[in-house]
């Protein structure tokens, strides 16, 4: 009986390892770009609109391909469908560091962020599989990882990636993607295997499409289109913001803050997710929070700009953890996967649609302040879809 113990307790152990670590793929590619996109604009003769999207590929794939994550997870199972990702992940980043022009880095970034985006319904599917008693817990270790890996590739790209690589951009991607094919051949080693429930469904064909008709998955839609695109079009404006009004040396600490800052809002959430379980107050809370933020990153350019940065992050990143439950917390478990992925196809389309807007605010008007303007709506609307949540019963 002991050793049953010992051994349920190194399963455990070993999915939250293997959970922090797949987080990690999820954003360290992604989050590699920013410290070095005013290199890409400059070498590349952008505009602020292509700019904008190019930041889009990720959610634009995210959407486009998270269907077809679903469709592998019923198909291949969990460790199939991760170690697929995360190949495609490394692969795609990879390639980006020989992109000779614009249009072969953004078909090279197609390639990273449609792994990325079939590893995204799969993350709340290996959840309720992995830690079944602890949904809540799991779902904050492998943000956890998430988040580290985005202050990763922020906090070392500009001091330390780049000068060992003589100040190359296209090196640097390339450095980023080693880190997950390793990731990779983890997960293929160590995964834990499935066992009795889930061994008995996992040779089962499963459903893998949405259903569309249950309002649920486009209410979650909705709530993560706020999240990410306030996340996703501030990380891609910042730094060309802060170049336009002249103060191209606050970029580095901005980024650093705005990614460092959704750290203490994982580890708090650690100890504290499942207390704030289905609670609406958190996402108003945060919308609320953003919309300052995005008020004070406009308006009061300078060493403030490092504050709001790390409040916007510290406010996203406490509503993306607790959305991030919702999925395992309201479906039953053979609809995970696919609840997940249409909220993921809602989401992040309309991410990119945001994306476009703030770029195209920006060109049109000759006002950078106004890249904000969409964002700022997101903050609002985030607060706004909670209350219908809230309305519905599905949070409290």
């Amino acid at each position: 009986m002991s050793d049953n113990n010992q051994d349920a307790q190194r399963e455990m152990w070993m999915a939250i390892v293997l959970l922090w670590l797949a987080g990690n793929g999820l954003r360290l590619t992604i989050l590699a770009v920013p410290p070095v996109i005013a290199m890409i604009r400059d070498e590349f003769a952008l505009s602020a609109t292509e700019v904008g999207l190019l930041s889009s590929i990720p959610p634009a794939l995210f959407a486009i391909a998270a269907l077809a994550g679903s469709l592998l997870v019923a198909r291949l199972g969990v460790k199939g469908a991760l170690v697929g990702g995360l190949t495609l992940v490394a692969t795609g980043s990879a390639l980006r560091g020989w992109s000779t022009n614009y249009a072969v880095l953004f078909v090279t970034t197609i390639v990273m962020s449609a792994g990325v985006a079939i590893m995204q319904p799969i993350m709340p599917t290996t959840v309720r599989q992995w830690l079944p008693r602890r949904i809540g817990l799991g779902t904050a270790i492998y943000t956890n990882g998430l988040l580290v890996g985005e202050v990763f590739a922020v906090l070392l790209t500009i001091p330390w990636v780049l000068p060992m690589f003589n100040g190359s951009w296209r090196a640097s991607l390339v450095f980023w993607s080693l880190p997950v094919a390793i990731i990779a051949v983890v997960v293929y080693l160590f995964a834990p295997r499935p066992h009795g429930e889930h061994a008995i469904r996992a040779g089962v064909p499963r459903k893998w499409l949405p259903d569309w008709h249950v309002g649920l998955v486009w209410r979650l839609g909705g709530l993560f289109l706020c999240i990410n695109a306030i996340y996703f079009s501030a990380n891609a404006f910042i730094p060309i913001y802060l170049t336009s009004v002249g103060r191209a040396d606050l970029i580095s600490d901005t980024l650093l803050a705005l990614n460092f800052g959704q750290l203490p809002a994982s580890f708090l959430l650690l100890v504290t997710a499942t207390k704030l379980e289905r609670r609406a107050w958190p996402y108003i809370a945060s919308g609320l929070l953003s919309l300052f933020s995005f008020a004070g990153l406009a308006l009061m350019v300078g060493p403030a700009t490092i504050v709001w940065a790390a409040l916007l992050g510290f406010s996203d990143a406490a509503a993306l953890i607790l959305g991030l439950t919702l999925p395992a917390l309201l479906c039953r478990p053979e609809d995970v996967a696919r609840t997940s992925a249409g909220m993921f196809t809602l989401s992040y389309g309309g991410a990119v649609v945001i994306a476009v807007i703030s770029g195209a605010a920006w060109d049109l008007s000759g006002i950078p302040a106004l890249a904000f303007v969409p964002l700022a709506a997101c903050a609002v609307g985030m607060a706004a879809i909670t209350v219908r949540l809230r309305l519905n019963k599905e949070l409290r």
